[in-house]
């Protein structure tokens, strides 16, 4: 089992388990809890990364350790409002607030907060189910994803084993016009692009109804776009602009 595999399984171990809360106070799992950064870096930790024991403690200083821990930011490479481009393992991460990890499958796990909805003072344990979860991908947002890249052979394995190559992929994803009144999965998309842009195209329903419409108008004007209120190639490449 890869060092990432057995990080990722260590994080839903925890999920999974109600008596692994949300805590801050106690965050290094003295009583069974953790908070966002504390969770990840004992997962890479106890997966055999020494990231905690190299001097990570928060999020505000995780990049910095993690990348000298064999880590590679792989931010340019991936899409974060869509997801795309992730990998089972990748640590996601907005320095200032929050951090959690991909898991595969549209999904992420972390620790977020306790039951009285703050840091501290909560009872040991998941008192609500969702102190310590696995959640839908969101774009928290990220400022930069991180992944393991360093020695990912299989533990155990004698250091003459050849490394077995990994998978890569391509995607052509074909984007059509999208009108007024159309219903379609790729509608939400765009909803989901404006609303990180701070845009408001209202819920991410799919339906180009008209507020959909009048934010695509408003994010057309601030890119000397045509207004007409559609999405076609030239709004489909401002959107997906990082």
């Amino acid at each position: 089992m890869t060092k990432t595999e057995r990080a990722t399984l260590q994080m839903e171990r925890w999920a999974n388990d109600p008596t692994h809360g949300y805590d801050q106070q106690y965050r290094w799992g003295e009583r069974g809890d953790y908070d966002c950064s504390s969770a990840v870096i004992t997962a890479w930790e106890l997966a055999g990364v020494p990231v905690k024991s190299g001097g990570a403690t928060y999020t505000g200083n995780m990049k910095t350790v993690f990348l000298r821990c064999g880590f590679a930011d792989v931010t340019a490479s991936v899409n974060r409002v869509l997801g795309t481009g992730l990998q089972r393992g990748d640590v996601l991460l907005n320095e200032q607030r929050h951090t959690a990890m991909y898991i595969g499958n549209g999904q992420e796990v972390e620790a977020s907060i306790n039951e009285l909805g703050g840091t501290t003072g909560g009872a040991p344990g998941d008192q609500t189910g969702s102190e310590f979860l696995i959640r839908s991908y969101r774009n928290y947002p990220w400022d930069c994803v991180l992944r393991y890249v360093g020695d990912n052979a299989d533990v155990g394995a004698t250091p003459t084993e050849p490394t077995k190559p990994r998978p890569t992929y391509e995607y052509n994803v074909k984007l059509g016009l999208l009108k007024e009144g159309m219903e379609d999965p790729q509608v939400k998309n765009v909803q989901l692009l404006l609303t990180a842009k701070g845009y408001e195209p209202g819920d991410a329903d799919g339906i180009m109804g008209s507020q959909t419409v009048d934010a695509v108008k408003a994010f057309q004007a601030d890119m000397s776009l045509e207004q007409d209120g559609e999405v076609g190639g030239q709004t489909w490449e401002a959107l997906l602009k990082n």
